[in-house]
């Protein structure tokens, strides 16, 4: 559930909980959220702002006024280009403040200006947290749309034990990506993704393969997951490290790869076929390595099983199939019969004619042809941008066809 480019306020009050907001504007940033840290002057007291501006890569703000820059800091508009603040901890003066629209610092004055949505995760001691005023203080925030973030039961400060400890960061950053990932378009959707080559083995050191790098598949999974969908990537060799919470399933040969998609496809309501699967494989694969003897070497093939057209007899009306075809002549014709010789609702066309289509590179031009005979044709765009076509295009369809 990656938080990429989201913009996360975090406001920062005077309890000791603060230490721990260290951690979670580490675990924010390593989500690649934006985050800017604000404090109110109490906190300062807890926690450096030297060591949440180093974490988050911006300076922490708690004044009006910069005075180093005398530049003022707008709290309106740090309220109107969040998407999300969340106030960690959350003392019980501050939680009092916001329920009754007192405004005596910045982090104040940013929460009355937010357009955003707000979280909240008081921190206070036990009996401070089960006062009378302190519930209905947190009885009007939750009337106000405000999410709370409720407090853990554990050792606290005073040394009692019961209910009041701040939420742990794990946890807060959890709640965090659940409420983005609820509001994406795949939410809920499973995705099987593959990508790259196959090895089909001759001996233990040689194989047949193609030139396949897999980027465009590994692109097409980031996409996905990105769009709020749970991605399983059955991926050929290659040396591309896993996208962020993607569950990646290596394989090497063609059968291996047939075996694991056909394990995940039942369950998927998004399949995308992007790797370069190998035609042929060796008859018959020598225990020893091949020495060089004869001028010419023979060896005998049969053909793999197709997995794309495995998988489109098996295709339900709520899934959305797409395959890939990589054409070097009459490519729109092969490409618009394999579409439907092998049930898909999408095919994406490469051409080797294209400059800077294709294997290996960053960049691939595509022409996209879905069941109907529609035809998109798009410009040379880095393979993220690609996927990210691509991923809109199953968007619309999982919405049409679940409609």
């Amino acid at each position: 559930m990656s938080l990429r480019g989201k913009n996360i306020v975090i406001g920062v009050c005077g309890g000791i909980a603060a230490y721990k907001i260290a951690y979670l504007v580490r675990l924010l940033v390593k989500e690649n959220a934006n985050v800017q840290v604000l404090m109110t002057p109490d906190a300062k007291e807890f926690i450096t702002p030297l060591t949440l501006a180093t974490l988050s890569k911006h300076p922490v703000l708690s004044d009006y006024i910069d005075r180093h820059t005398e530049t003022w800091n707008n709290h309106v508009e740090l309220g109107l280009h969040a998407d999300l603040l969340v106030i960690a901890p959350a003392t019980a003066n501050t939680l009092s403040k916001m329920a009754y629209g007192a405004c005596d610092n910045l982090l104040l004055a940013t929460y009355l200006s937010a357009k955003c949505p707000v979280m909240f995760a008081p921190a206070m001691d036990l009996d401070m947290w089960l006062h009378p005023s302190t519930r209905e203080n947190v009885k009007r925030l939750l009337g106000f749309g405000n999410i709370l973030i409720a407090p853990g039961n554990g050792e606290l400060a005073s040394g009692l034990t019961g209910e009041g400890r701040l939420a742990e960061p794990e946890e807060i950053l959890k709640r965090i990506q659940l409420f983005f990932h609820a509001s994406l378009p795949l939410n809920g959707k499973k995705a099987l993704v593959s990508a790259g080559p196959t090895h089909e083995a001759i001996d233990p050191v040689r194989f047949i393969g193609n030139h396949s790098s897999g980027k465009m598949g590994y692109a097409i999974a980031s996409a996905l997951q990105s769009l709020g969908a749970s991605v399983t990537l059955v991926s050929g060799p290659t040396q591309l490290p896993t996208p962020p919470n993607v569950d990646r399933y290596d394989v090497t040969s063609a059968q291996e790869m047939l075996t694991a998609c056909s394990t995940y496809f039942e369950t998927s309501d998004i399949i995308v076929m992007s790797a370069a699967v190998a035609d042929y494989t060796p008859i018959e694969i020598a225990s020893q390595k091949i020495k060089k003897k004869d001028t010419h070497l023979e060896i005998a093939l049969k053909k793999t099983t197709d997995i794309l057209a495995t998988l489109g007899a098996k295709k339900t009306a709520k899934q959305t199939l797409i395959g890939f075809a990589l054409e070097t002549e009459n490519e729109l014709p092969y490409a618009q019969d394999k579409l439907k010789r092998k049930n898909l609702d999408y095919i994406v066309l490469n051409s080797m004619q294209d400059k800077g289509a294709g294997f290996a590179g960053d960049t691939n031009k595509v022409t996209i042809i879905d069941r109907k005979g529609e035809i998109q044709q798009f410009e040379l765009k880095s393979k993220k941008e690609v996927a990210e076509d691509i991923a809109t295009l199953i968007v619309a369809h999982q919405a049409t066809i679940n409609s």
